[in-house]
């Protein structure tokens, strides 16, 4: 798989005399007390070069200034760090990753980072320099493996980035946990964005089944065991595929390290529809390369175990994925069918390209049923309709508790991986209702990811739940400062900060 270039340090405010230094700047040009002592031994270049270009110190600006006068740098950087009393640690990571990125397109190929003391920013430099390194660490982040011919100039540059800062061994221990955070962060992002002849349901449960090896317990069933269970909604979706379903069951047991030990787990819920060519009900063949990553909330649900397991948190979590490939053949599922799921209640499938919500009926079932878990999130590249709802800024949010959307919303926003509340109400519930069985899976053309989503709700009990929509937010077709385009990973971060406010605090 693939993984960062880039190797991140921490040292002591010693200015080293070689590569690249970067230093900040705060907004109206004014200087850090290093920047300010640097100005001043290269007789004023910095306060000229900022006067002779549009750069005012603003958040993620960035100017290069070569070759200075009275130094062995290649180069000194000014970063914008705009006003330091909105300086938090999501801003300080996304600092890090435009440095990153400014740095690599520059050529640099080492670079030191100062970090100052600053009056106003809640998070101390040592806090401020962990976060920075995590931003550029998300950004370095490539998925490069196929390429065979790639020139040197397009390849990243930077190999080494330190942070200079009052006290290293506290910004190094403030690192670790997210570092471990970002190991489940890369492994979503490969998962999401390997080819569907390279990933599909045995090869992503093998994938799984690597976490065991930091202490994950990890079961995989197959269409024998599900059969006996009675997922027949799950298992009707890749009946015409030759590649066989898989379920995979993934316990994280670390709450007696913290305070909270003896709570039912907390669960989370992925999609993992690996190729999805919309069956019977076939798709459009334009755009539809995009659906290897109808495993997105799998992939999340998956990272999310590892990036826990890496940091050791102290929460007892289940991951549950349902791993399905769909397409046509003879032996595909047709429009109309109806299949009896593990809770009973029969469906109509009236469009084979509604397949997600039915994979997630048998895998709420099932976990509510063996788990009986605290609190329950699944998370899916569910409908289409919500990109005409949130385009790519928001995942949509559905729930039972507003407590539950109030948190996850929260954690959203401390991480920058928003998420915008739907609703959810008995109007449209009745959209899905049908002469023909208990439910059917999709309702009119109104409406749609509230229609999904109150499908889900059929097969949710008496627990604390909510589904994330993540059609609009799993895959970006740009660079943004922590996300290089590609896989987002969009869900971990959120869901691990969730963990950790509400579950470790």
């Amino acid at each position: 798989m693939t993984s960062a270039s880039v190797n991140i340090s921490f040292s002591g405010p010693t200015l080293p005399s070689t590569g690249t230094l970067v230093i900040g700047v705060l907004e109206g040009r004014k200087l850090t007390a290093t920047g300010a002592d640097l100005d001043k031994k290269t007789g004023g270049m910095l306060s000229r070069a900022m006067e002779a270009s549009r750069f005012k110190g603003k958040k993620e600006e960035l100017l290069s200034i070569l070759a200075p006068a009275r130094l062995e740098n290649e180069r000194i950087v000014l970063l914008g760090l705009g006003d330091p009393k909105k300086l938090d640690e999501a801003q300080a990571e996304r600092l890090g990753g435009a440095t990153l990125a400014h740095l690599n397109s520059a050529g640099s190929k080492s670079a030191a980072v100062m970090i100052d003391e600053l009056e106003g920013p809640a998070v101390p430099s040592a806090g401020m320099a962990a976060n920075f390194a995590f931003g550029a660490l998300l950004r370095s982040y490539r998925f490069d493996k196929y390429r065979t011919k790639e020139s040197a100039e397009k390849k990243p540059s930077l190999k080494t980035l330190k942070l200079l800062v009052a006290k290293p061994p506290e910004a190094r221990k403030a690192y670790a946990p997210l570092a471990g955070v970002a190991a489940g962060v890369f492994m979503t992002r490969d998962l999401v964005s390997e080819p569907a002849n390279v990933i599909y349901p045995e090869t992503l449960a093998k994938e799984a089944r690597t976490l065991s090896e930091l202490g994950v317990e990890v079961e995989v069933l197959g269409v024998k065991e599900m059969k006996k269970l009675g997922m027949n909604a799950f298992l009707g979706v890749g009946q015409g595929s030759a590649h066989e379903p898989r379920f995979v069951v993934m316990q994280w047991r670390g709450a007696a390290r913290g305070k909270k030990a003896g709570h039912a787990p907390i669960a989370f819920i992925g999609k993992g529809v690996t190729f999805d060519t919309g069956g019977i009900s076939i798709k459009p063949s334009a755009g539809m390369e995009d659906m290897k990553w109808d495993m997105g909330g799998a992939g999340v649900v998956i990272g999310l175990m590892k990036a826990l397991a890496s940091r050791k948190a102290k929460v007892d979590v289940v991951g549950l994925v349902g791993l399905v490939e769909n397409m046509p053949s003879g032996t595909a599922q047709r429009p109309g069918d109806i299949v009896t799921s593990m809770s009973g209640q029969t469906i109509e499938v009236l469009n084979t390209d509604a397949e997600g919500r039915l994979v997630l009926a048998d895998v709420l079932w099932y976990c509510q049923d063996r788990f009986k878990p605290e609190v329950m999130v699944d998370l899916a590249t569910l409908t289409g309709a919500i990109i005409i709802s949130l385009g790519e800024e928001h995942a949509g949010l559905f729930s039972n508790s507003d407590e539950l959307a109030e948190k996850l919303t929260a954690a959203g926003k401390a991480v920058d991986e928003l998420v915008w509340r739907m609703p959810l109400s008995d109007a449209y519930d009745k959209l899905i209702d049908t002469d023909a069985a208990d439910v059917k899976n999709i309702g009119n053309r109104s409406a749609g990811s509230i229609t999904a989503a109150q499908f889900l709700q059929r097969f949710v009990n008496k627990v604390s739940w909510a589904h994330l929509d993540i059609a609009g937010t799993t895959w970006s077709k740009k660079d943004k400062p922590t996300v290089p385009k590609g896989g987002t990973a969009f869900g971990v971060r959120l869901l691990d900060r969730y963990l950790a406010d509400n579950w470790e605090a």
